[in-house]
């Protein structure tokens, strides 16, 4: 008897409550649905990098074919005799090379829709007629041209930043450029650097969505020459595609 005793007393120490076992049930329901959650954002982002991956690819060609197509133009005009008349560029990389001082408010007020606040601050800018009589009014406080696609590509990839509900935050994942542009078919990162480089039709947004660029001073800093004109041997005004080796030597 005392054997029988036990045996039942054992059984009842041994029986689980049941809001222990509801909720092992619900730990169990709610680890099962992070599972099938994980396994299904996997199998998106799968499919994503491939989507990725084929838009590199597509932009890569592309490129290569306007540089062939560049390079035929040349050719064929030297051949008849004649001077190749590149297109007007569409694309102007914008640096503010002085700071504030004594400066009109009317440039004030152009430096600040630009988006230039500080001094090295770079800015991408759509070249339109009203755009091109902007620049001219600020062109002894800025320095500006033509950038290339490694420039292009370099500055996004090194000093892109983007602007998250009016917060600078660092690019580390094609998902902040997703769940930001992703309406504008602005996936990923050479996404990106493609909408801004070609200037497409959704330059406007991609352009407000990156932060203005903080660069270094160049290699050796500024000089007085900032305060003559490119041309004279200065550093203000349009540089064309010599921006370019300005952009290296800030970056």
């Amino acid at each position: 008897m005392a054997t029988k005793g036990l045996t039942v007393a054992t059984e009842e120490q041994i029986r689980v409550p049941e809001t222990l076992l509801k909720k092992r049930k619900d730990q169990e329901k709610i680890a099962a649905e992070k599972a099938t959650a994980l396994a299904e954002k996997r199998k998106a982002a799968k499919v994503n990098r491939r989507k990725i991956f084929k838009r590199a690819e597509s932009y890569v060609k592309e490129y290569r074919a306007a540089e062939s197509q560049e390079l035929r133009l040349r050719r064929q005009a030297k051949a008849t005799g004649n001077f190749y008349v590149p297109s007007e560029p569409k694309l102007a990389f914008v640096i503010r090379i002085k700071g504030i001082n004594k400066i009109p408010p009317k440039p004030r007020k152009i430096l600040q829709l630009l988006r230039l606040i500080q001094i090295n601050n770079g800015v991408f800018v759509r070249l339109t007629k009203t755009t091109k009589e902007m620049l001219r009014l600020v062109t002894s406080y800025i320095s500006y041209g033509e950038p290339n696609l490694k420039s292009v590509r370099e500055l996004i990839y090194k000093r892109g930043y983007a602007k998250v509900d009016k917060q600078r935050v660092p690019i580390s994942d094609n998902s902040i450029i997703e769940k930001n542009l992703g309406k504008f078919g602005i996936i990923c990162i050479e996404d990106l650097v493609h909408e801004i480089f070609t200037v497409g039709p959704n330059f406007k947004q991609a352009n407000n969505f990156l932060w203005p660029f903080k660069l270094s001073n160049p290699n050796g800093g500024w000089s007085t020459r900032k305060f003559k004109h490119y041309v004279e041997g200065g550093d203000y005004g349009d540089r064309e595609d010599k921006i370019n080796k300005l952009i290296r030597k800030m970056n």
